[in-house]
């Protein structure tokens, strides 16, 4: 059965720590890909990044977060496998293998790759499974010997009733967040270098 309170804590921490850093960077030309990370213990937040293509296209969301997490001071950080590792989007084959090879055995994601394609007109995610992997949607193993991972709104359609219609409503208004994020991107993007914008 999934867990209300970890939800509704995983959907705080994007609405309050990592929807206002993207809405920076995607003032800055940046993508809409976010990612944070938590302690397992408390679910305190350790780090909430950004996509920063602009800088590097190497930076995408989770992998930025990454980076700045392991800039942090040792003593401040977490050990990985005390950590959850949250994802705006459903991360590509790059943040997976980042995610991999980081030691985080989790993570959970509130937007598909299709939705990325779908919704927010990025299929970049998709296109490269698909060619490089030949993978179809859904195509990688979600659960192995590395991490197991989660989408918050499949995990939502397991609660009772009261609090599935709470969560519901909540990631309702964070995609509603999105949308803006994604027109204001979208509008700007053709000024951007980004390789794959």
């Amino acid at each position: 059965m999934a867990d209300a309170s970890l939800l509704n804590r995983l959907l705080d921490v994007i609405e309050h720590d990592i929807v206002p850093k993207t809405a920076e960077g995607v003032a800055s030309g940046n993508k809409l890909f976010g990612a944070a990370i938590l302690r397992k213990s408390d679910r305190s937040l350790v780090i909430a990044e950004t996509n920063n293509e602009t800088e590097n296209p190497l930076w995408h969301g989770e992998v930025h977060c990454l980076k700045r997490f392991y800039e942090m001071p040792k003593a401040e950080r977490v050990d990985t496998e005390d950590a959850i590792f949250l994802a705006t989007h459903e991360p590509c084959s790059l943040c997976l293998s980042a995610i991999t090879w980081t030691g985080f055995d989790n993570f959970y994601y509130l937007f598909s790759h299709e939705d990325s394609r779908d919704s927010f007109a990025i299929p970049h995610d998709l296109k490269i499974l698909k060619e490089v992997f030949t993978l179809e949607p859904g195509g990688y193993n979600a659960e192995n010997a590395y991490w197991k991972s989660f989408g918050l709104r499949r995990l939502a359609r397991e609660l009772e009733a009261h609090d599935r219609e709470h969560i519901e409503r909540r990631i309702a208004s964070i995609a509603a967040l999105y949308d803006d994020l994604s027109a204001t991107y979208q509008s700007g993007k053709a000024d951007n270098d980004i390789p794959l914008s």
